[in-house]
This record gives structure tokens, C-alpha cells and sequence, in this order.
């Protein structure tokens, strides 16, 4: 059992540095889940420090500027303004923060595997500068034992203080959601889970201040569960849409007639729909970090990997119906040109992370196609260790005469505020993945093929 990390006196001034809102929350990595996290505590009053070595970010919260889009100017100009909140690349003011938040990628490499190597550099970070009373949390999806196996023992080690007695450690897993208007950060639950008694109750009285409602779990390992069960329920639902869309398609019915129709039942069907494939830093990835560990204890996991499997093949089967597309039009895939719309994995973001247009336009390309793109949240592609042969590629001006010369056009993400009346009037061709042109006026006969 845990000792109490520090005399109860010490916990009570901390807990009162909450109440009194001077209790100063440091978050580590300001990307789509530090940067909310921190507008939320900012919003409610708590003083905030971001730490990120990427120096455009600390520019951009420094002068005003957004770097992601849909969380707009007017935030990045209050927190600009505001006296409780700075941004530094300077990891020697970590001591002036009462908490570290650590909000950084936990991928996949090329086997498939866990890289927490983002997450155990910035520990090894982190640890020189921790001091007596410190909160450290992680919030970076991970397998069921991180924060109890790697975390804590590199922090004891590096500082020669220990979990039980000097600092508080807990885990509690980003829910954000990019772009989603009915529940940012403030709006959504925190689970979390703390590595003694102690620090569950810091850790939740923190929370407290600027969550809607926190949720304490026994420990870290239970909270690190939860977020992985989160993301394996949506995989494993959207692996059977998927599947569903390719029988169905052989079968001459529209799924996503069957799905909405289904989804008239009040009880007993939840609403999944199917896609290109999948995207972002969650669904793709987390599930993998529980197969990899459950293989720690000699368990199987037939039934997650089954479902990356089908979600994996999902930007094959588009290839193939994008094939079937241009053959119609008495075209090959060889020397076609072919427009993806949408690189962002989502609607109306700019988060291209794990997005599956990346897939597709790979697969074309080996296969002999001029492959372009457009995205109106994506004028350019950034770079990344995982698609750096496409960093620098620009998407194409949203124009008739450059629409026109494409042989077919690929909606991989059904954006917003595309004109898709335009593109019926502008494209021979249409392979559609979003069910966004369904029913549209003015579709000819075999213009628009679902996929």
C-alpha cells in the first residue's frame, strides 16, 4: 500500500492553492490535446505554462496566432493577452509549475508495436526539474502499466525522491475530440486514476476546477484500461460497419439506407458509420497498445485484431471501387488523374493525423496514377515521420478548369464547406466514401460511385 505522499498539512496547502486558484497547472506538448487543456483551465481562472520544443507553437500562443484551425484566433488572442498564461520551450521553469500535464504522441512503429519514446524523453525531460509536491500526470493514451512501470521509476530514479512520499503521480486519458461543437474539453468527463490515495484526490480536486465532471477510478492501471476500452468499443464497431458496406455493395443495397434505418430503433443499436478507413491518432493506433501487452500474459486478442484487420483493408476496397469507376469510363488507373478530396481525417479540422487519404494516395501512385489533392483545412502538408514523402505537396485551388482535368475524384473526407453541387457539375467521375452525394441533384447516370 502507498504511503500518504507528504504530511497531510502539505496535501491541505496544496489542495488550497486549487480552491484559491494560484496553483499553477504546467502542460507538456501543446497540440490538439494540450492546447485545449489548456484554454480550459485558463478559462477558469487557473494560471497556465506550456512547454513545447517546437518553437512555432510557442510563437503562435505568444503572439495570437492559431496553428489549429478550428480552435480559432479569438483563443489564441486571449491567451496572448492573458497575465495567467505563458508558453516556453524552456524546460527550466518547470519548478514554477504546481502540476506537469504530459500531453505528447504515443504511436505505433513500424512493427506495430508501442513508441513510447516521446513520452520517456520528455519524463527524462522533466525529471531533473521535479520537486517535492509535484503532480505529474499523464494524459497520453498507453498500455494498462505505463505510469506504474516507466513513469514512476524514472522520476525516482532521476530525482532520488519517491512516489510514495515526495511527489504524486496519476494517469488520466485525453478525450478530445477535434472539431466536435457540442463537447470540447470543458464538456467531457475526466476519468482519472492516481498512483496512491493521495495523489487520486490532488489529481481530482485539479480536475475538478475546470471539467464538467471527473470520474476517479482505483488506480492508474484501471484509468490507462478505460481509455483503451473507449477506442476498441468505436474500432470493433466500425470494423463491422466496414464489413457490412462490402457485403451489402455486393448485394446491390445501400449501407448506409440499412444503418440509418437501423438507427430508428430506440434501444438496442448504436450508430456506427463506415468509411475509407481509419484516421486519427486514436482508433488506429490505441488498439494495438492492448493486443501488444496482452501477448505479456499469454492472452489473445483475436477479436480487436480481427477488426484492425477489416478497418486496415477498408482504403484497399476504395482502390478497387475506384478501379471499377474508371473502367466504366474505359480508363485505367495507369496515367489516370485522380483527386482525393479531403486529407484531414475528419470533417472541418485540419488534423491530418493516421488519415487514410495518405493510404490511397500511396496505393495510387504505386499503381501509376497522377495523384492529387484538396482540402481546404490542409493547404499544405506538414511534415511527419510517417508520410515525409509527401511533405511540402500543396493542395490544388477549389477551380472548374482544375477540377475538370481530374479523371476521377475521391471524397475521403465529406467536409463542410466544399461546393458539392459544383463538383456534380464539374466531375466525369465521383467515388464516393462519405454517402455525401447521396440523392444530390443533377448526378448522372454512373457519375457517382459509393465506396
Amino acid at each position: 500500500m502507498n504511503k500518504e505522499v507528504a504530511t497531510t498539512g502539505v496535501l491541505d496547502e496544496l489542495l488550497g492553492k486549487i480552491e484559491s486558484r494560484t496553483y499553477t497547472v504546467g502542460i507538456v506538448g501543446l497540440g490538439y490535446v494540450g492546447l485545449p487543456l489548456m484554454w480550459t483551465f485558463h478559462q477558469k481562472q487557473m494560471p497556465v505554462l506550456g512547454f513545447d520544443i517546437d518553437e512555432s507553437k510557442i510563437t503562435h500562443i505568444t503572439n495570437g496566432t492559431p496553428y489549429i484551425k478550428h480552435l480559432g484566433e479569438e483563443m489564441m488572442q486571449k491567451l496572448a493577452k492573458s497575465d495567467i498564461c505563458d508558453a516556453t520551450s524552456d524546460f527550466e521553469r518547470l519548478p514554477e509549475a504546481d502540476a506537469i500535464l504530459l500531453c505528447v504522441p504515443t504511436p505505433l512503429d513500424n512493427h506495430r508495436e508501442p513508441d513510447m519514446s516521446f513520452v520517456e524523453k520528455t519524463v527524462r525531460a522533466i525529471a531533473p526539474h521535479l520537486r517535492k509536491g509535484h503532480l505529474v500526470i499523464l494524459e497520453s493514451t498507453t498500455y494498462p502499466g505505463t505510469t506504474e512501470d516507466l513513469i514512476i521509476p524514472i522520476l525516482e530514479e532521476a530525482s532520488g525522491m519517491s512516489a510514495d512520499s515526495d511527489f504524486y503521480v496519476a494517469y488520466s486519458p485525453e478525450r478530445e475530440d477535434p472539431g466536435n461543437e457540442n463537447f470540447n474539453t470543458a464538456k467531457i468527463p475526466k476519468v482519472v486514476g492516481g498512483h496512491g490515495a493521495d495523489a487520486l484526490k490532488l489529481a481530482t480536486a485539479l480536475y475538478d476546477t475546470a471539467i464538467v465532471q471527473t470520474v476517479p477510478v482505483s488506480d492508474t492501471r484501471t484509468a490507462e484500461a478505460v481509455k483503451l476500452t473507449e477506442n476498441i468499443f468505436r474500432s470493433v464497431n466500425i470494423a463491422l460497419v466496414n464489413e457490412l458496406k462490402v457485403v451489402f455493395q455486393a448485394m446491390g443495397i445501400d449501407v448506409h439506407e440499412v444503418i440509418d434505418a437501423a438507427a430508428t430503433k430506440p434501444f438496442g443499436f448504436m450508430k456506427f458509420t463506415p468509411g475509407p478507413g481509419l484516421g486519427g491518432h486514436c482508433i488506429p493506433i490505441d488498439p494495438f497498445y492492448l493486443t501488444w501487452k496482452a501477448r505479456e500474459y499469454e492472452q489473445n486478442t483475436r477479436f480487436i485484431e480481427l477488426a484492425g484487420e477489416v478497418n486496415t483493408d477498408m482504403p484497399r476496397y476504395v482502390v478497387r471501387r475506384t478501379i471499377e469507376a474508371l473502367n466504366s469510363h474505359k480508363k485505367a488507373v495507369n496515367g489516370s488523374r485522380i483527386l482525393l478530396l479531403g486529407l484531414a481525417y475528419k470533417p472541418n479540422v485540419d488534423d491530418d493525423r493516421e488519415s487514410p487519404t495518405y493510404k490511397l494516395m500511396d496505393y495510387f501512385t504505386g499503381m501509376g496514377a497522377e495523384v492529387a489533392y484538396y482540402d481546404p483545412f490542409v493547404p499544405v502538408i506538414r511534415p511527419s515521420r510517417e508520410h515525409a514523402h509527401w511533405a511540402g505537396t500543396t493542395s490544388v485551388p477549389w477551380e472548374e478548369e482544375v477540377i475538370r482535368s481530374y479523371d476521377v475524384v475521391l471524397i475521403a473526407t465529406d467536409h463542410k464547406n466544399v461546393d458539392y453541387d459544383a463538383l456534380v457539375d464539374w466531375a466525369e467521375c465521383i467515388v464516393d466514401t462519405r454517402n455525401i452525394m447521396n440523392n444530390r441533384d443533377g448526378v448522372a447516370e454512373g457519375q457517382v460511385w459509393k465506396a
